[in-house]
């Protein structure tokens, strides 16, 4: 079966920098995968390629066997992407942040699927809010709507849980559960060991801009991949 992700010796360079060094990785649909590694390992460097807004200085990236260049607006549109920066604009209220992404993705009945996601981040009551009104938690529950809104069959995270309370980790637990149960693909940076294992079944450890090590979680206790992470971080 053809991995819906396939990076093959992915390196990116800025400038004399080498930020990735012949990353290669593949990833099956509906697999959930962690990548973890110290500060500026090049963690979300590889998640800015993999949702094809970055491009690599060398290598190839092939999302269901098919090249960016070749189909780029079919592709992005299978992409959920949540970087550290939530992508909306303050001075839109929620439900007009919704709108516009759902207009750029084509989303069919889109005034339905807006008041469904608003319900299950809890923002419903906030709709018509400005977002620069909004909390950092409120903002990162309107952002993990953005991501999910055109339902992408791949959804990538960077560091999802920072900001949230716990009631707000959940309910993303609950949403990323609910994606995995549709065959959805997860790949999730992070520096939050407990929540990789909660939500993932396979890690990428990434150090110095290189692939150090590729752990199932169902294969190990969580001990032992705790120190099998320790030791390639502190390498």
């Amino acid at each position: 079966m053809t991995p819906i992700i396939s990076a093959r010796q992915l390196c990116k360079s800025a400038g004399e920098k080498m930020i990735l060094r012949g990353i290669d990785i593949n990833i099956r649909a509906g697999e959930s995968v962690a990548v973890l590694g110290p500060n500026g390992a090049g963690k979300s460097t590889l998640l800015k390629i993999l949702s094809t807004l970055v491009k690599p200085t060398e290598g190839e990236l092939l999302i269901q066997g098919k090249r960016v260049a070749d189909d780029g607006a079919a592709i992005k549109r299978m992409i959920g992407y949540l970087p550290h920066n939530s992508l909306l604009y303050d001075h839109l209220t929620a439900a007009q942040n919704l709108a516009f992404y759902g207009k750029m993705y084509r989303v069919p009945q889109l005034r339905e699927r807006i008041e469904e996601l608003l319900r299950k981040v809890g923002l419903y009551h906030f709709r018509d809010e400005p977002v620069r009104l909004f909390s950092r938690g409120m903002i990162q529950r309107l952002s993990i709507a953005r991501a999910i809104l055109h339902r992408p069959q791949i959804l990538l995270l960077d560091e999802p849980h920072t900001g949230l309370d716990r009631e707000a980790c959940d309910l993303l637990n609950r949403l990323i559960d609910s994606l995995k149960a549709e065959n959805g693909t997860i790949i999730m940076v992070t520096h939050d060991f407990e929540h990789a294992l909660e939500v993932c079944e396979r890690i990428l450890i990434v150090r110095n801009g290189k692939l150090a090590d590729d752990l199932s979680t169902g294969q190990l206790e969580q001990e032992e991949l705790f120190t099998l992470y320790r030791k390639q971080v502190a390498g």
